[in-house]
């Protein structure tokens, strides 16, 4: 790959909900970009990568779980209903979350590797043709997500990745000018 076809991946890569939920994504796939989430920079070696490919029955227990945790807490009823049906609007949603780390600063940096092990998947899925949009977690509902993923209790579910081909294109919003620092 080239240093331009490169730039052109990570320019061309759109957050996208327009995905065909009843179109399956070969697991080779799946398993392919699940995996290259682990080659992020990882300080340490501390491997702090959970991951969960959800597909079929488990995506509405995931709704399921979610949606009990936000009634509980006393969210409105739309978007409890809401989030009951959500995870079925692509055939896979991946689940990532980060294990904690032996110090307050390990846990950052295991979360900074988790955070980049996801960039490393949604390029990986855009490669290959794949729409993904990287959900946050709901409030308060990481037990439950944690439960459902069957991730050990003390990970926090950083992203909730809904992947499939997409059925609609997504504009480039554009981005304002980076500002730079060029100190000499």
């Amino acid at each position: 790959m080239t240093p331009d076809e490169l730039e052109g991946l990570i320019t061309a890569r759109r957050s996208n909900l327009l995905i065909d939920a009843s179109r399956e994504v070969d697991p080779e796939i799946v398993d392919r970009i699940v995996n290259i989430a682990q080659w992020a920079p990882n300080h340490k070696r501390t491997w702090p990568w959970h991951i969960a490919v959800l597909s079929g029955d488990s995506r509405r227990q995931l709704g399921e779980a979610i949606s009990t945790v936000m009634a509980a807490q006393g969210e409105e009823d739309f978007k409890v209903t809401k989030a009951r049906t959500k995870y079925l609007r692509s055939p896979i949603v991946v689940a990532v979350g980060a294990a904690p780390g032996d110090s307050l600063q390990r846990t950052a940096e295991n979360r900074y590797a988790v955070a980049a092990g996801i960039q490393n998947l949604l390029l990986g899925a855009e490669a290959h043709g794949l729409a993904t949009l990287w959900g946050s977690p709901p409030k308060g509902a990481n037990d439950a997500m944690n439960t459902v993923c069957q991730f050990p209790a003390t990970t926090e579910v950083m992203g909730l990745i809904y992947v499939g081909y997409p059925n609609g294109v997504v504009e480039s919003p554009g981005r304002p000018a980076a500002q730079v620092n060029w100190l000499h």
